[in-house]
């Protein structure tokens, strides 16, 4: 018993950053409470506190892409699909009741009580009249329970990534076979949502997420706040759920899951079967996606296939590789610490520079300046943000 308490108290002395995120993101979420326009001073505006809500389903999901990639050596290109798909899960219950609600009240005033049929074709024709259709596709089928949608939040992503990390693996994929494979999948999805009778708007996507049944006599800034708190508490959650991955390091399946990332066919020679391993890493890290991408995309208000596209694969681990790669803080810092200057330098925020000759503009310039930064730091700093943290806290 002495000597389970000590490697507890060991472990915690050698990653204070579990104590020191939790209080971080504990003041954060209280001062950007406090501060907001639904309950507070009005400092934090309803938008920025979207703005820092996304951010933060974003950090969840650099936490996923982290356990998969820095924990366990698979470079997938594919893990913002799963939370993509997580977004279409949630966003066809708010399209569906929001729809339902507008054409209850516009039927409302007729003589002879609408049947239900003439409400669903109502429905259908409010939110396939875009695509030139009104007939409810076979995956709309309980798109009126909320119950079954957030189910298939956790489901969809999990029985996707079982299914076609079960194929990959078996075949022995790796390396950066594997990540072309993730790409190209994520690509055959985007694609085919893209299509109008995919059965879900195609290029339109979902829209007007934002309106929350439920909350229709509540303003924008209340339900900011909500999918804020809500957001900080899956960031919360996940952090603890993810540091099962890093107190296993002590362990023998942590030692087996980091010698997959270091030596694959050293491990795979030792007798275990390595396919097993990588499969539970990669599932359950694509249900967590899901999950953030339920949160991200009420914040948003819309989702299409745009979204899906590999390049949001290919910034997650962009963000991921700048924060530090193996360090769950680390994948938190680079998500934040990128989304939120992309929203800066692209939403007007950076002012643009007149050099004379040539007018600098930033919406221009970002994608040219994130990618030498992620050159630079991949050059001088390869642990990342979080590298040169341990080093100053090391120092001190």
């Amino acid at each position: 018993m002495t000597q389970t308490h000590s490697q507890r108290s060991s472990f915690i002395g050698r990653n204070p950053s579990v104590l020191y995120f939790l209080a971080a993101l504990g003041l954060f979420t209280a001062l950007v409470t406090v501060m907001s326009e639904a309950v507070g001073t009005g400092l934090v505006s309803t938008s920025f506190v979207k703005t820092l809500g996304k951010t933060l389903c974003l950090c969840l999901v650099a936490i996923a892409m982290d356990v998969v990639w820095g924990y366990c050596g698979i470079l997938s290109l594919g893990h913002f699909a799963f939370f993509g798909i997580g977004g279409y899960a949630i966003g066809m219950w708010l399209m569906y009741a929001r729809t339902e609600i507008i054409v209850a009240d516009s039927l409302a005033g007729q003589t002879i009580p609408p049947t239900p049929q003439e409400i669903s074709d109502a429905i259908g024709n409010q939110i396939f009249g875009v695509v030139g259709s009104s007939d409810f596709p076979l995956i709309w089928a309980f798109a009126d329970s909320l119950w079954i949608q957030l189910a298939f939040v956790v489901l969809i992503p999990g029985a996707l990534a079982l299914i076609f990390g079960w194929l990959a693996f078996r075949s022995r994929v790796n390396g950066v076979y594997l990540s072309i494979l993730t790409q190209a999948m994520t690509l055959a999805l985007a694609l085919y949502l893209f299509q109008n009778d995919s059965g879900l708007r195609g290029n339109n996507g979902l829209s007007g997420l934002q309106n929350i049944p439920g909350f229709a006599d509540s303003g924008q800034d209340m339900v900011s706040i909500v999918f804020f708190l809500a957001s900080a508490l899956a960031l919360a959650l996940g952090y603890l759920f993810f540091l099962f991955f890093a107190w296993i390091t002590d362990s023998k399946l942590g030692n087996i899951i980091q010698a997959i990332r270091d030596d694959e066919s050293r491990v795979r020679f030792l007798g275990y079967h390595v396919e097993s391993y990588k499969l539970f890493v990669f599932t359950i890290t694509a249900i967590v996606a899901g999950i953030a991408g339920a949160l991200y995309y009420p914040q948003a208000g819309i989702i299409n296939p745009a979204e899906i596209a590999p390049i949001a694969s290919i910034y997650l681990a962009v963000w991921v590789a700048i924060g530090g790669r193996g360090r769950l803080y680390g994948a938190v810092i680079g998500a934040a610490v990128v989304s939120l200057l992309s929203s800066w330098f692209t939403g007007g925020g950076a002012p643009s520079i007149d050099l004379g000759v040539y007018t600098i503009h930033w919406v221009d310039w970002w994608l040219v300046l994130l990618g030498l930064s992620f050159v630079l730091i991949t050059l001088f700093a390869p642990k990342g943000i979080g590298g040169l943290f341990d080093k100053l806290v090391r120092k001190s």
